[in-house]
């Protein structure tokens, strides 16, 4: 039964981050500001995670001295207010199909500054890391199409959004220019957010809070973000939040996506680990393309599903990889240890040829 349950919450998580991009693009083609909708998003994020936080988090917890205070500040502004708003600009000039699509790119990225950074090896002598190989290489040919090629359009089911009426489309069709940098600023998005991944590492041998430090980290960014917002947008009545899907796409990316799909992300990784989480990350993609369709009447251009299925090879290519190389790791320690078990002889011959 514990089997299926994994299954079963890696799929919902999925279906979590399809909601994300598609709430996340209407509220943004509503005509809310990306500075605003950032900070309303880690403000609904504070308030989910701190009472978790009061009741899981605070009985185990190492001290918070104001040095690692000083720490996660400076990693909020980096992985929360900068990254968010780096998103949501690239949500801005793309679609949900795109962010979808490279946010499968992400764990292929995050191998590839860990081989830059001596991280990760690659051993081109074995076919697991002519995978690794491989599978960068696609991912890099499927921004390239996402990027530079339009292809025939798919006619959008339904160009009238049934469930979602709040917003007017501001936001008219996007020109080639913004497309190809929107983009690749959702390329840059990507490497910030894997850059972010591996860095957390170390700072988390030293708090191992990992709830506390989500909590502190979404505080500081709806903080910082609140600046941010200040500066970039005076006119407050945009500020306000209406009773219309603009809300609803605040309140989902707040409670529904750092609220409960962190804590379900958290528990699946403790149960399976998290290339199995990584596995199911594709279908957020095609849960985003049937949606994004019926819900925001986008049409889906052939480059975007042909650079989104690129991405998806390159992403189960490394992944194969790895999962190969652990295999492999895991084998050669289980020989060793049994090679350590095997009793020693007191003859002088046998000893020198025993392994230590």
């Amino acid at each position: 039964m514990e089997e299926k349950k994994a299954y079963i919450v890696a799929i919902l998580i999925q279906f979590i981050y399809g909601g994300n991009n598609i709430l996340s693009k209407d509220a943004i083609n509503g005509g809310m500001p990306t500075t605003i909708f950032v900070f309303y998003r880690l403000l609904f994020g504070t308030l989910v995670f701190f009472p978790i936080a009061l009741v899981f988090g605070r009985k185990n917890a190492p001290k918070l001295s104001w040095k690692i205070a000083t720490k996660i500040f400076f990693l909020a502004l980096f992985g929360a207010t900068f990254i968010f708003n780096i998103l949501a600009i690239g949500i801005k000039y793309t679609s949900s199909t795109a962010t979808a699509a490279i946010a499968n790119a992400i764990p292929v990225v995050t191998f590839a500054l860990a081989v830059l950074l001596r991280m990760e090896s690659v051993t081109l002598k074995k076919i697991t890391g002519i995978a690794k190989v491989l599978g960068v290489l696609l991912c890099l040919a499927g921004v390239m199409v996402l990027a530079f090629y339009d292809g025939p359009s798919l006619k959008s089911v339904n160009h009238h959004r049934p469930f979602l009426h709040g917003s007017k489309n501001k936001q008219g069709p996007h020109s080639k220019f913004e497309w190809i940098i929107g983009t690749f600023i959702l390329i840059f998005f990507a490497l910030a957010w894997s850059l972010w991944l591996i860095i957390q590492g170390p700072f988390l041998k030293e708090y191992p809070s990992k709830l506390l430090f989500s909590t502190i980290c979404t505080f500081f960014g709806a903080v910082q973000s609140f600046f941010v917002a200040l500066i970039a947008e005076r006119d407050f009545n945009k500020w306000k939040l209406h009773f219309d899907d603009t809300s609803l796409a605040v309140l989902y990316t707040g409670i529904v996506v750092s609220g409960l799909g962190f804590y379900l992300q958290v528990w699946v990784i403790e149960k399976k680990g998290p290339v199995f989480i990584a596995i199911w990350q594709p279908l957020a993609l095609l849960i985003t393309l049937a949606c994004s369709s019926f819900f925001l009447g986008e049409k889906i251009n052939l480059g975007s599903v042909l650079g989104g299925l690129l991405m998806v090879g390159g992403l189960y290519s490394v992944l194969w990889g790895k999962q190969g190389d652990n295999i492999e790791k895991n084998l050669s320690t289980e020989e060793e240890i049994k090679c350590q078990e095997l009793p020693v002889s007191t003859n002088d011959t046998t000893q020198d040829h025993a392994i230590v």
